[in-house]
Protein backbone atom coordinates (compact mmCIF):
# COMPACT_ATOMS: atom_id res chain seq x y z
CA UNK A 1 0.00 0.00 0.00
CA UNK A 2 2.91 2.27 1.34
CA UNK A 3 6.09 2.92 -0.39
CA UNK A 4 9.26 1.83 1.15
CA UNK A 5 10.40 5.46 0.75
CA UNK A 6 7.08 6.79 2.81
CA UNK A 7 8.19 3.73 5.39
CA UNK A 8 11.57 5.23 5.70
CA UNK A 9 9.98 8.73 6.06
CA UNK A 10 7.80 7.43 9.09
CA UNK A 11 11.27 5.89 10.52
CA UNK A 12 12.67 9.30 10.48
CA UNK A 13 9.64 11.10 11.69
CA UNK A 14 9.84 9.20 14.51
CA UNK A 15 13.40 9.02 15.24
CA UNK A 16 12.68 13.22 15.47
CA UNK A 17 9.84 13.10 17.77
CA UNK A 18 11.87 10.87 20.26
CA UNK A 19 14.98 14.05 19.94
CA UNK A 20 12.44 16.53 20.28
CA UNK A 21 11.20 15.18 23.71
CA UNK A 22 14.70 16.45 24.67
CA UNK A 23 14.47 19.60 23.43
CA UNK A 24 11.01 20.44 24.64
CA UNK A 25 13.04 20.54 28.71
CA UNK A 26 15.31 22.74 27.23
CA UNK A 27 12.74 25.45 26.06
CA UNK A 28 12.07 27.63 28.20
CA UNK A 29 8.75 30.45 27.64
CA UNK A 30 8.21 33.66 30.03
CA UNK A 31 4.70 35.38 30.51
CA UNK A 32 3.91 38.24 32.38
CA UNK A 33 0.38 39.55 33.37
CA UNK A 34 -0.91 42.62 35.32
CA UNK A 35 2.15 44.56 33.51
CA UNK A 36 4.42 42.20 34.82
CA UNK A 37 3.34 41.55 38.20
CA UNK A 38 3.24 38.41 37.52
CA UNK A 39 5.47 36.24 35.62
CA UNK A 40 5.02 32.33 34.98
CA UNK A 41 8.05 30.28 33.46
CA UNK A 42 7.58 27.38 31.60
CA UNK A 43 9.49 24.57 30.06
CA UNK A 44 8.24 23.12 26.83
CA UNK A 45 6.60 20.49 28.46
CA UNK A 46 4.59 22.45 29.98
CA UNK A 47 6.01 22.32 33.53
CA UNK A 48 6.20 24.79 35.76
CA UNK A 49 9.50 25.79 36.26
CA UNK A 50 9.67 29.46 38.01
CA UNK A 51 6.81 31.85 39.32
CA UNK A 52 7.69 35.81 39.80
CA UNK A 53 5.83 37.71 41.40
CA UNK A 54 6.04 41.70 42.26
CA UNK A 55 5.70 42.41 46.06
CA UNK A 56 3.29 44.78 45.08
CA UNK A 57 0.76 42.33 43.92
CA UNK A 58 0.78 39.88 47.09
CA UNK A 59 -1.96 41.75 48.88
CA UNK A 60 -3.95 39.87 51.80
CA UNK A 61 -6.98 42.56 51.18
CA UNK A 62 -7.01 41.26 47.31
CA UNK A 63 -5.83 37.81 46.88
CA UNK A 64 -8.54 37.10 44.47
CA UNK A 65 -6.37 39.56 41.79
CA UNK A 66 -3.17 38.00 42.38
CA UNK A 67 -5.04 34.33 41.84
CA UNK A 68 -6.62 35.70 38.59
CA UNK A 69 -3.29 36.93 37.22
CA UNK A 70 -1.47 33.72 37.84
CA UNK A 71 -3.89 31.96 35.75
CA UNK A 72 -3.75 34.64 33.03
CA UNK A 73 0.04 34.24 33.03
CA UNK A 74 0.27 30.16 32.86
CA UNK A 75 -2.35 30.75 30.36
CA UNK A 76 -0.51 32.61 28.29
CA UNK A 77 3.11 30.54 28.74
CA UNK A 78 0.98 27.32 27.57
CA UNK A 79 -0.02 29.27 24.50
CA UNK A 80 3.57 30.44 23.86
CA UNK A 81 4.77 26.68 24.29
CA UNK A 82 1.91 25.37 21.95
CA UNK A 83 3.71 27.71 19.58
CA UNK A 84 6.90 26.69 19.96
CA UNK A 85 5.77 23.10 19.74
CA UNK A 86 4.25 23.64 16.52
CA UNK A 87 7.56 25.35 14.72
CA UNK A 88 9.33 22.52 16.04
CA UNK A 89 6.84 19.80 14.57
CA UNK A 90 7.05 21.98 11.50
CA UNK A 91 11.19 21.89 11.13
CA UNK A 92 10.78 18.15 11.54
CA UNK A 93 8.57 17.34 9.02
CA UNK A 94 9.60 19.67 6.52
CA UNK A 95 13.22 18.62 6.70
CA UNK A 96 11.31 15.37 6.25
CA UNK A 97 10.09 16.59 2.53
CA UNK A 98 6.76 16.22 4.08
CA UNK A 99 4.25 19.57 3.16
CA UNK A 100 2.53 20.52 7.35
CA UNK A 101 -0.65 21.31 5.29
CA UNK A 102 -0.98 18.05 3.90
CA UNK A 103 -0.72 16.13 7.70
CA UNK A 104 -4.39 14.78 8.90
CA UNK A 105 -5.57 17.06 11.68
CA UNK A 106 -2.17 19.64 11.03
CA UNK A 107 0.82 19.76 13.40
CA UNK A 108 0.05 17.77 16.94
CA UNK A 109 0.86 19.52 19.52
Amino acid sequence: MFGGDFMKKIRQMQDALGNIQDELEKIRVEFSAGGDMVTVVLNGKKELVEIKLSPEVVNPDDVEMLEDLIVAAFRGAQQKVDEKIKEKMAEIVTDLGINPEDLPGGLPV
